[in-house]
């Protein structure tokens, strides 16, 4: 049998599965990706997962080695895997699609001529050759290079692709490009309010994107701790302040460190940072001139045990998100509703998805971003008044529980994916059915 007649046999099979697309995997800091596999896995929806890279950091949390899914790793350096790739090139130039992808392929490097590019097709001819045949549909996450490799592999292959956009991917990549991949895309889903308006209006049509929030899923989390009574006064039992994040620009630890830095000296506390990232160094930097080294420790990235543990230990959490470069910028991030969780009273941001969840004055406190001078006012008047922060924390907790639930944001998601794997001959033949 030849590998092209092989090929079309692979692509008749039954559709009976999905292929997650992922740029990593495992990742410490895409707690939400994980948290979704295993919501799926647990609902029995068949899937295997498709990674663009491999997995860099040291410790994994516990929801990846609860996901069975089998993971295959693309060529991440086309150059590293030169026969994997010239494979799938050899596969890929005898599918129908071939033609379609080229044109596509040469339209999006006019615009955009860089070697990630040509990476992504290499990355598509692999994955177009090696995908099963009961794979009937492409879900990916991101909107960026992540779907660049999906749209060329389920052009290749003919089957319907979708996505779930978070952040960086929406805010960054180029309008035109978000406009095309939005009319290829069978539908999407993304996590914030701000982010479904902003995509929908360069859909197809208004509810292409659907509004599908991470939420937590609670049963993975213990009860909130007992509160604190801390209030900065004792320099033996100083108040604890955390946060949690990727050392980069749109997550705004400079701001924070400015802000502690500006804090009277009668109040006596203590600050933690869990996560890695490139602006690590130059944060420590800071602290040193700052001359508030000695209060602050930099713990590195820890998988979500870890997390929680030290949320449970501390009096106050604080997230400063502030745009970052290139127009980069949260969605809403996970460890302000892993805070809420434990009761933990917030002070954070007015800016992208934060302001969905928290409500200034009712779940926590929120200030304008890059505004160090009125965060380090909030934290003072917090971190001197336990029973307001046991107010603001257990109004968060009560939100979580009542309106971001994990459920909500799977029953969406798991709705769509079972019914793309029954759209999807009708799709690849050019029949648009989007889900509703």
């Amino acid at each position: 049998m030849t590998e092209a007649l092989s090929t079309i046999r692979r692509r008749e099979a039954p559709h009976r599965r999905i292929a997650m697309v992922v740029k990593g995997y495992p990742r410490l800091s895409e707690t939400f990706v994980a948290q979704e596999l295993l919501a799926l896995q647990q609902r029995d929806l068949p899937f295997e997962i498709w990674s663009l890279r491999y997995p860099t950091d040291k410790a994994v949390h516990p929801m990846h080695k609860a996901i069975h899914a089998p993971v295959t790793y693309l060529p991440e350096y086309l150059h590293n895997a030169p026969l994997r790739v010239l494979r799938g090139f050899l596969a890929s130039a005898r599918l129908p699609g071939f033609g379609a992808v080229l044109r596509q392929f040469w339209r999006d490097f006019a615009r955009d001529g860089t070697i990630s590019r040509i990476r992504r097709l290499g990355q598509a001819f692999v994955m177009a050759r090696e995908l099963p045949g009961d794979i009937g549909h492409l879900h990916v996450h991101f909107l960026h290079t992540p779907a660049s490799v999906a749209r060329y592999t389920a052009l290749l292959r003919g089957i319907s692709w979708s996505f779930s956009a978070h952040a960086k991917d929406i805010w960054t990549t180029p309008e035109w490009e978000k406009r095309e991949k939005l009319a290829d895309a069978l539908w999407g889903v993304t996590c914030t309010r701000t982010g479904r308006e902003h995509l929908n209006a360069l859909a197809p049509h208004r509810d292409h994107v659907a509004l599908a929030y991470h939420g937590l899923d609670l049963c993975r989390f213990p009860a909130p701790p007992e509160p604190s009574h801390r209030d900065g006064s004792d320099p033996a039992d100083p108040v604890r302040i955390v946060s949690v994040g990727r050392a980069v620009a749109k997550k705004g630890f400079d701001d924070l460190l400015a802000a502690l830095a500006a804090l009277p000296e009668g109040l006596h506390w203590r600050f933690a940072h869990l996560g890695g990232g490139p602006l690590l160094d130059e944060l420590k930097a800071q602290a040193l001139r700052e001359g508030i080294a000695d209060k602050v420790a930099f713990l590195g990235p820890r998988a979500q045990p870890d997390v929680i543990a030290l949320i449970r230990e501390a009096d106050l959490f604080v997230l400063p998100s502030k745009p970052g470069e290139a127009g980069d910028r949260d969605g809403l991030p996970n460890v302000i509703m892993e805070a809420a969780s434990q009761g933990l009273a917030i002070v954070a941001t007015d800016f992208a998805g934060i302001p969905e969840f928290i409500r200034d004055g009712r779940e926590g406190v929120l200030v304008p971003p890059a505004r160090w001078d009125l965060l380090a006012n909030a934290i003072n008047l917090l971190a001197r008044d336990p029973a307001r922060r046991e107010v603001l924390g257990f109004a968060a907790a009560d939100r979580l529980r009542e309106d971001f639930s994990l459920d909500a944001g799977i029953d969406t998601i798991e709705a769509r994916l079972r019914a793309a794997l029954g759209v999807a001959v009708s799709f690849a033949h050019g029949q648009r059915d989007p889900v509703t």
